[in-house]
């Protein structure tokens, strides 16, 4: 009968036990080790994108034990107690609560479709249109720009010229070449003497801009080839929220009083 009673209190006794040891990953010096801890790095892990593995969660437990053990040992040491760890834990207090707040923002304010298209019409109205694959030759005095034109009325080769006398070190070496481009992105002189020339032209007179004299001719044109939406989607999402995150913070800025 002694024996029956044995059993029944040993099952009990472990059968209450069970439950609360599921939930450790180790016990170190006697103190448990909650198996959420673990569950929190995974959780880190897999936000990057990095799978969790069996092996890595092997890999993830050690870390875990190692972390307990190294901390056992600081507060032995009174470590927690000191001015400067108090100090490093407001920090970093902080930190994860401003980084909290602001993903909590971002899940609330996510970037619609409908933003995305608005802006990626906008990119298009600036960038489309017609674009130029031009050449230049930049000098720094008039005449020496008017020479070249004259030079290149004699039969000169407009890329030797380049080589030999344009004073911008992108293009020179290659004997002027522009590649493709909108004339939005050159300064307005070199822009509006750029579009009133055709395919094979090259302007009869020099053009003066901030960086000196240019000779400029076109060797062809086409219409603007713009990137479909779909393709850039991910960067115009990104880009406007980051936009609106930093039009969050400065809201925020500005309502704080500030003494």
């Amino acid at each position: 009968m002694k024996k029956v009673f044995l059993a029944a209190a040993v099952a009990a006794t472990l059968g209450a036990a069970l439950p609360a040891f599921a939930q450790n990953l180790a016990i170190v010096n006697g103190k448990p080790v909650p198996t959420a801890r673990m569950d929190m790095l995974a959780a880190q892990l897999a936000k990057t994108g990095r799978p969790v593995s069996e092996e890595m969660k092997g890999q993830l437990k050690d870390e875990v034990i190692a972390r307990e053990v190294f901390m056992q040992e600081a507060q032995k040491r009174g470590l927690d107690a000191t001015d400067d760890f108090k100090a490093q834990m407001e920090l970093a207090r902080q930190t994860i609560l401003i980084r909290e707040l602001f993903a909590q923002y971002q899940k609330t304010n996510a970037v619609t479709d409908a933003e995305i298209k608005a802006e990626y019409d906008k990119f298009a109205a600036a960038n489309g249109g017609k674009e130029y694959k031009a050449r230049h030759i930049l000098v720094e005095k008039e005449d020496e720009a008017k020479a070249i034109i004259a030079s290149l009325k004699k039969g000169g080769k407009f890329e030797d010229i380049a080589k030999k006398q344009s004073k911008d070190p992108g293009s020179g070496a290659n004997g002027g070449d522009l590649d493709w481009s909108n004339p939005g992105s050159y300064v307005p002189e070199f822009s509006q003497a750029l579009t009133k020339l055709n395919k094979g032209q090259t302007t009869q007179e020099p053009v003066k801009s901030q960086f000196g004299w240019h000779v400029i001719r076109v060797d062809d044109i086409r219409e603007a080839q713009l990137p479909k939406m779909d393709d850039v989607k991910p960067q115009i999402a990104q880009q406007l929220q980051q936009q609106k995150l930093a039009a969050f913070q400065e809201e925020l800025r500005k309502k704080a009083k500030v003494e």
